[in-house]
C-alpha cells in the first residue's frame, strides 16, 4: 500500500509541472468544449486528438488525452441544460432536469449542480481507478488466452445488447468490427488475410484512421444532414453550487457514484448508460421521485455523477485487462497501445508506475473542469452559438488531416473516407458505430487468444469450456446471447416469477 502511496505521490508531482498543467487546462478546455457543441462526442475528441498528438511523449500525449475526455463528458451538460439537446450521449439524462431548472431561471444553480457532481462521480471513480486496478491485475495474471477469448467475446456481446434497441443490429456491427480487425498479417505467423493481392490491404486498415472515419467523419455526415433551428439560451444566474444542495444528496453522490464505476467496469456499456442507470435509482429511493423530469436537483446530480464515475470505471479493465470499458475508452487503449504502453495483466509488473500516472491525470482533469465550470461558465457559452457550417468543414479537415498523419499513408484518408461514408449510412438504419469501435479494438485479442489456446491445446476446445474461469465466463456470454433473444427472456421471466411464487405459497 505504501509503495502504490509513494507512486503516486511521485505522479502528481510529475504532472505538476509548468508544460504538463498547460496540457492538462488545455484539453480539458477543449474538451469542454467539445461537449458543449451538440452531435460530437467523447471518442470523436480522443480520435481526432490521438492522429494530432501521435508525435508527442506517450506520457504527455495521454495526459491530453485523458484531460480531453474527461472534459467532454462534462462540457456535455452545459448544451443538455441551456439547449435541451445533450452536448453528448452521456448528458441526455441531464436534460431531463437541468433544462426545466433553467425554464425558472435557475440555469446558473443547474450548472453548477452538475459541475458538483461531476466532480464528486470523478472523484469517487478515481479512488476506485487506484484501488481496482492493481487488485484486477493481480487477478488477471491468473488468466491465460482461454481467458481472454471469452472477456473479448464478452464486451462485444454486451455492447451489442446494450447499445440501442435491437440486439442483433448491435452484434452486427460488432461482427463487422472484428472482420474489419482481421484485415491484413494476422499476428502469429504474419500470413495475409482479405488482402486479395492489394499491398495496401495486406498491411491492415490502420485503427485510428478507422476509428476518425466511424466516429469523425460519419458524425460531420450526419450533422450536416439534419435540419437545425437555433435554440434559445437561457440566461445564467450564479453558478456556485449551494452547500444545501451537496449534503443534502450525499447519498444520492454516493449511490451513483457506485453505479457509475460499476457500468463502466462493464465492457461495452459506456457513460450514457451509467447516467441512466444513476437517475432511475435515484428516483426509486427519492422521497419525492414525482418531482424528477420537472427541475428535480437531485435526478440531475444523480446522472451527472454517474456519467462522469464511469470514465475512471471504464479506464479500470482497459488498464488491467485490455479490455475497454466504453467506446471512449477503447480509443483511448489503442492511444496506449501506439504510444508504446501495453495494457494488460503485466503492466504492474513491466510499468507499475504507469497506472498511478493515469490517476494523477484524472485527478488534474477533474481538477481542470472544476476550475473551468465555476469560473469560466460565460466565455463558455458563446460557442453554443458557433453556427455549425463553421464547426463542422473544421472537423472534416482535421480528420484528413490526422488520418494522414500517422503513417503519411494516403490509403488511410481513403480509409477514413470509406469508413465515415458506410457508417454514416447504417446508422441511418439504427446500426450504432459503438459495438463496431469495440469490435475493431477487440479482435485482435480475441483473435490471437484464440489460436493461441488453440495452439496450447494442440487443437482441442475443451480447456475453453472446462477451465474454471473460462467456464464462468462461457456461461456469462451464452446467458447474455440467450437473454437477449425476445422469446427466451420472456420465457425464463415467467419461470423464475413462477418459482418465486410458488415458493411464497
Amino acid at each position: 500500500m505504501f509503495e502504490g502511496l509513494a507512486l503516486l505521490g511521485q505522479s502528481m508531482l510529475t504532472f505538476a509541472e509548468p508544460r504538463a498543467l498547460v496540457y492538462t487546462f488545455g484539453a480539458t478546455l477543449l474538451g469542454i468544449l467539445i461537449g458543449c457543441m451538440p452531435g460530437l462526442s467523447a471518442t470523436l475528441a480522443i480520435s481526432l486528438l490521438t492522429t494530432l498528438t501521435i508525435r508527442l511523449p506517450a506520457g504527455d500525449a495521454i495526459l491530453i488525452l485523458i484531460c480531453a475526455y474527461v472534459g467532454t463528458i462534462y462540457g456535455g451538460s452545459r448544451s443538455a441544460i441551456l439547449l435541451n439537446i445533450p452536448g453528448t450521449a452521456a448528458n441526455a439524462a441531464a436534460c431531463l432536469d437541468g433544462y426545466q431548472l433553467a425554464k425558472r431561471g435557475e440555469a446558473g444553480r443547474a450548472m453548477g449542480i452538475a459541475t458538483t457532481g461531476s466532480v464528486a462521480g470523478s472523484l469517487f471513480g478515481i479512488v476506485c481507478l487506484a484501488i481496482l486496478t492493481p487488485a484486477l491485475g493481480e487477478v488477471a495474471l491468473t488468466f491465460q488466452s482461454y481467458e481472454f477469448f471469452w472477456l473479448a467475446l464478452f464486451g462485444v456481446m454486451m455492447s451489442g445488447s446494450i447499445t440501442g434497441s435491437d440486439p442483433l443490429k448491435g452484434w452486427i456491427m460488432g461482427i463487422l468490427g472484428l472482420f474489419v480487425a482481421l484485415i491484413g498479417q494476422d499476428g502469429i505467423h504474419a500470413h495475409e488475410r482479405f488482402a486479395y493481392g492489394d499491398p495496401n490491404l495486406a498491411g491492415g486498415l490502420s485503427l485510428i484512421p478507422t476509428l476518425v472515419g466511424a466516429f469523425g467523419c460519419a458524425e460531420v455526415l450526419t450533422v450536416m444532414g439534419e435540419r437545425f433551428k437555433q435554440a434559445r439560451v437561457y440566461a445564467v444566474d450564479s453558478i456556485l453550487p449551494r452547500i444545501s444542495d451537496v449534503l443534502k444528496y450525499w447519498k444520492t453522490v454516493l449511490r451513483s457514484g457506485v453505479i457509475g464505476v460499476y457500468i463502466g467496469i462493464l465492457p461495452g456499456v459506456g457513460e450514457d448508460m451509467a447516467a441512466w442507470s444513476s437517475y432511475a435509482a435515484a428516483k426509486r429511493a427519492s422521497k419525492h421521485p414525482e418531482e424528477f423530469g420537472h427541475g428535480s436537483v437531485e435526478g440531475l446530480i444523480a446522472a451527472e455523477t454517474g456519467d462522469n464515475a464511469s470514465i475512471p470505471g471504464g479506464i479500470i479493465p482497459a488498464l488491467a485487462l485490455a479490455i475497454p470499458g466504453s467506446a471512449p475508452a477503447a480509443v483511448l487503449l489503442a492511444a496506449m497501445m501506439i504510444h508504446g504502453v501495453k495494457p494488460g495483466p503485466m503492466l504492474m509488473i513491466e510499468n507499475p508506475s504507469f497506472v498511478y500516472d493515469v490517476v494523477a491525470m484524472n485527478v488534474y482533469a477533474t481538477l481542470g473542469i472544476l476550475f473551468f465550470g465555476l469560473f469560466l461558465v460565460r466565455p463558455l457559452l458563446k460557442i453554443l452559438t458557433v453556427p455549425r457550417s463553421i464547426i463542422m468543414p473544421i472537423i472534416f479537415v482535421l480528420c484528413v488531416v490526422g488520418s494522414f498523419s500517422i503513417a503519411q499513408r494516403l490509403f488511410d484518408v481513403w480509409t477514413m473516407l470509406g469508413v465515415g461514408v458506410a457508417v454514416f449510412f447504417l446508422r441511418r438504419y439504427g446500426y450504432h458505430p459503438a459495438p463496431f469501435v469495440l469490435g475493431l479494438v477487440l479482435g485482435d485479442l480475441m483473435d490471437k487468444s484464440l489460436r493461441r489456446g488453440l495452439v496450447i491445446s494442440d487443437g482441442d476446445l475443451t480447456p475453453f469450456f472446462t477451465r474454471p474461469i473460462s467456464a464462468v465466463l462461457a456461461v456469462i456470454v451464452i446467458f447474455t446471447l440467450v437473454m437477449s433473444i425476445p422469446a427466451a427472456n420472456i420465457a425464463i421471466r415467467r419461470a423464475v416469477l413462477g418459482i418465486f411464487r410458488r415458493r411464497a405459497a
